[in-house]
């Protein structure tokens, strides 16, 4: 790769890992914050704490993560510990910003559906480029080494037992708006590191597979690969068409499939991550 696109690649990261963390700072200060809804993980923590301490927001969210990254920095790796100390550095510098910023609105309910979203995909745009704002998740990716329990699990243990405390300091009620917000926010975090157009990945089995190919890329677009396999009942060779292709191109694929070979096996699964080939579902740093 040439230095110039080099360069211009790190700018674009950190362009984005410094959105990510403005729309998460406005999510919290201008809707859960004022509304004391409040987030997972050390973000959630750090609520706590300034609420029960009145020293600033910020102040927590940064130093309460810095043990965590010094943990991190061999077991996970640089990049990933530099990366997340911009997104932590910004977000509790946009927080303080934001902070005496009159509240968008005191609804409570409008502000844990609008406030999870905003936050959500804030969220979901630093953990897309490489960052993080939750120390606890490098806890999480270490501890997954170590146990049998996935990074998911391990979060949400940890959360459970922070949005407990949420109930403790400003009511159940509050408590249980910030699991709805939680719940949003993890959902858009999802929908903004996928995207709206999920990849799916099709295996298809047919008698016709050069004609289902043929089609697949003439009006798909998609490139096919043919995989050698024999029946597992008559031993006979078999050619399965592998083919990635978008969410919303699946109704069409179904009905190409139908047209041509009704009697096609095919299955249809979900697809975390594309590199190369002339599928670009996104481009990760």
């Amino acid at each position: 790769m040439k230095k110039g696109a080099s360069i211009l690649k790190i700018f674009k990261k950190y362009l984005l890992l410094e959105l990510g963390a403005i729309l998460a700072a406005v999510g919290l200060e201008e809707f859960l914050i004022p509304n004391n809804i409040i987030d997972g993980g050390i973000v959630g923590i750090s609520i706590i704490s300034s609420y029960l301490s009145k020293i600033p927001l910020g102040v927590f969210i940064f130093l309460l993560n810095i043990p965590f990254l010094i943990f991190g920095y061999k077991q996970i790796g640089k990049t990933f510990v530099i990366s997340t100390l911009f997104s932590v550095t910004s977000l509790s510098f946009w927080v303080t910003i934001f902070h005496p910023i009159p509240v968008v609105t005191e609804d409570v309910l409008l502000a844990t559906v609008f406030g999870g979203i905003i936050l959500g995909i804030g969220v979901g745009l630093i953990i897309r480029y490489g960052g993080s704002l939750d120390g606890t998740e490098i806890i999480s990716i270490i501890l997954n080494k170590k146990t049998g329990f996935s990074v998911g699990e391990i979060v949400m243990f940890f959360n459970l037992f922070i949005l407990a405390g949420a109930g403790f300091v400003f009511g159940w009620n509050k408590a249980m708006y910030s699991l709805i917000a939680y719940f949003i926010a993890y959902h858009m975090i999802d929908i903004t590191i996928d995207g709206l157009d999920e990849t799916k990945a099709a295996f298809i089995v047919s008698e016709k597979g050069e004609e289902i190919a043929e089609v697949i890329t003439a009006r798909l677009g998609r490139g096919v690969t043919f995989l050698e396999a024999k029946g597992g009942f008559t031993g006979d060779p078999k050619n399965v068409i592998y083919s990635v292709v978008t969410r919303l191109e699946i109704v069409k694929l179904k009905s190409i499939i139908n047209d041509i070979d009704p009697e096609a096996f095919m299955t249809i699964n979900d697809v975390y991550d594309v590199m190369g080939g002339k599928h670009k579902k996104r481009d990760i740093h």
